[in-house]
């Protein structure tokens, strides 16, 4: 999965600005990212941790720069308020997708980037993130979080066994067939193929026929008999 341009772009400028600092003279983080922040687009977050203390649950976030992506799932930015790794509403989240890479670049003082893919209040997620620690010759004080959302999914649920004719109609919509194509490709007559896709957007609670795709192709189908 190809990272995006300006992400990597955002990335780089801090990486650049971060070694370019002297481990002699620890410096604030506004000096490493603030080149970077006419550049950060709507699906970008930057975050600064305060490191205080062993204990990672009294380390601080704060925000320098919302995300301006919304979804009906949850609020992000109310989510990811200023506030005590502790006070986190997801402590799963925390242990598993935050606190060890934190320990990680705080301990080997060295910048991590990767696609993180977790989920958060059992939704599934995934972004790319960019983690730098303060450069200074005894233990960093802070670190700059910066991510780019890539996707938001809700929580799999099951919906059953297919039968063999809507079987087929799934099969040829995950190839990108249009509903005329369907009623083509099995010989149906077009407002048969419409009833059926009619049932299968009222069984996934899909509002219409791009939602019903974009909810067979995350994968959330259990084909298991419930």
């Amino acid at each position: 999965m190809a990272k995006s341009n300006l992400f990597n772009t955002v990335a780089q400028k801090m990486l650049d600005a971060w070694i370019e600092t002297d481990p002699a003279e620890p410096v604030e983080p506004l000096q490493v990212y603030a080149g970077v922040l006419d550049l950060l687009s709507i699906k970008m977050r930057l975050t600064v941790i305060t490191v205080s203390g062993a204990d990672p649950l009294e380390w601080h976030m704060t925000a320098v720069r919302h995300s301006g992506f919304t979804s009906s799932l949850f609020n992000v930015n109310k989510i990811f308020e200023d506030q005590r790794i502790g006070d986190f509403k997801d402590q799963t989240y925390m242990a598993n997708a935050v606190i060890p890479r934190l320990k990680q670049v705080i301990e080997n003082q060295q910048p991590s980037i990767e696609l993180v893919k977790t989920q958060l209040f059992g939704i599934n997620l995934g972004y790319d993130r960019i983690l730098i620690p303060q450069r200074t010759t005894g233990r960093p004080q802070w670190v700059i979080s910066s991510s780019y959302a890539r996707f938001l999914l809700d929580t799999p649920k099951t919906y059953g066994k297919f039968d063999v004719d809507e079987e087929a109609v799934v099969q040829l919509l995950l190839e990108g067939c249009t509903a005329k194509e369907v009623a083509a490709q099995l010989g149906l007559a077009n407002r048969t193929v419409e009833h059926r896709l009619d049932k299968l957007k009222t069984r996934f609670g899909a509002r219409n026929l791009v939602h019903l795709v974009v909810m067979l192709l995350g994968g959330h189908l259990n084909r298991e008999q419930v």
